[in-house]
């Protein structure tokens, strides 16, 4: 497939571009549904991101900030800025990691701990209610999918 640059110096036109008709605009509707839905859904005032590191944190616990961001796929300064309000509503703690002081190691509090458990069902929920449109077999696709493109 020619590139827009191969095409410029072969004198070609370049293509249109057509907003409704690129992958980022669906990824982007997709995303905002699904916001939407865990919105009015999970409890605690806790956004996606939160829930994210809530969870996996569960999962993984104890761990450094810097792991659960790889585990979440969350940058560095998302994943601070995630943590730091976490521990602040008293929800993960943080202390400095007793070999490598800059290191944080994480771990759930009980508060932490009751807020997944408030929050699982609805959590599940959203998944179920985001991929409502698709039938069983179209689900297995577009997870499949959206794995072989992230």
């Amino acid at each position: 497939m020619d590139t827009v640059m191969e095409k410029k110096k072969a004198g070609a036109a370049p293509r249109d571009y057509a907003l409704h008709e690129q992958i980022g605009f669906f990824l982007r509707q997709a995303s905002q549904r699904h916001v939407a839905i865990f919105a009015n859904r999970i409890g605690d005032k806790l956004t996606t991101t939160q829930w994210a590191a809530l969870s996996k944190l569960k999962e993984i616990q104890p761990c450094s900030q810097n792991q659960l961001g790889r585990e979440t796929a969350m940058d560095v300064a998302t994943i601070k800025g995630v943590v730091d309000r976490l521990a602040k509503r008293g929800l993960l703690t943080t202390l400095r990691d007793e070999t490598d002081a800059r290191r944080l190691v994480l771990s759930l509090t009980e508060d932490g701990h009751k807020a997944i458990a408030r929050n699982v069902d609805a959590a599940l929920d959203v998944s179920e209610e985001t991929l409502k449109p698709l039938t069983t077999a179209e689900r297995m696709m577009l997870v499949e999918l959206l794995r072989k493109i992230s």
